[in-house]
């Protein structure tokens, strides 16, 4: 386990004051949520990411990384173990949770993006308090719920002309002296695309997208659908968060779709209106 700094111990920061939605550039923002399980070498999405960028789109990510996660607590002789898609985390696990989040998988893709051309800055839930939360539930372990969102640190990055992309860690204020928490990263996406008000929410998975009993893709799903589909767990495990994520964020002229990045150019696709994965809302 790594050790733990004494300022972890230190008085809680106070909470910044909220400063409201996003302001949009005349093609306003989008929010990504990428994972490890759909970027490989011939992956297209970053491309994507850039090309909308240089457009005037501001795409801002928000990145996984679960199975390095996984492979990096092997590593150290921690077992994984999930519940409803999340992440059981103790003070162990979340040591290394952090350090590849927030240190491998962020500073990764950000020199990906910066090799590609693209303008990016890497941060996580805990600069600037963007991410602010408590613990979910005790039986979890140091998994957070998010309580607040401050959009101020993503305006002054997309303001400078950077794409932010951002590791799903929370702080926790207050508490027992532990303040880092990890936050499923499809659960981050939602929060911050719900407080920055952004038109399009978009899920990079490693399947088609939503698939009914028989395995077959459901191109479109109402709230009320995707409720009874969890309730009989046809959606089930990390597609919960996804869903959840997704309906936090209907209506208003929102779109959340879910859909598969490993196909060339999805992302690009499904931002020119083309119909791709599922459609939840």
């Amino acid at each position: 386990m790594l050790s733990r700094p004494e300022f972890f111990e230190s008085e809680p920061i106070p909470s910044p004051e909220p400063v409201g939605q996003l302001e949009p550039s005349k093609n306003g923002a989008i929010v990504v949520k990428i994972g490890g399980s759909t970027l490989g070498s011939h992956d297209t999405t970053l491309e994507d990411l850039i090309a909308l960028q240089r457009e005037g789109i501001q795409p801002i990510v928000i990145h996984g990384g679960g199975k390095v996660i996984t492979d990096w607590m092997e590593k150290q002789g921690v077992r994984a173990r999930f519940v409803k898609g999340l992440r059981v985390t103790d003070e162990a696990s979340l040591d290394i949770v952090v350090a590849v989040l927030t240190g491998l998988i962020n500073k990764q893709l950000v020199s990906a993006i910066l090799s590609l051309g693209g303008k990016t800055v890497g941060m996580s839930g805990v600069d600037g308090g963007i991410l602010q939360g408590e613990i979910l539930d005790p039986e979890l372990g140091y998994v957070g719920k998010v309580t607040q969102v401050n959009p101020e640190p993503i305006q002054a990055v997309v303001d400078a002309g950077f794409m932010p992309v951002i590791a799903p860690v929370a702080v926790r204020l207050g508490g027992d002296g532990t303040t880092l928490l990890n936050v499923n990263a499809d659960t981050a996406a939602g929060e911050i695309a719900a407080t920055l008000g952004v038109k399009k929410l978009v899920f990079m998975t490693d399947v088609e997208g939503v698939l009914d009993s028989s395995r077959r893709l459901i191109p479109r799903i109402t709230e009320r659908q995707a409720k009874s589909l969890m309730s009989s767990n046809v959606i089930a495990g990390g597609m919960i968060p996804k869903i959840g994520a997704c309906l936090q964020n209907v209506g208003q002229g929102r779109m959340t779709h879910i859909i598969d990045g490993r196909k060339p150019h999805a992302l690009r696709s499904i931002v020119e209106g083309e119909t791709l994965g599922t459609r939840v809302g």
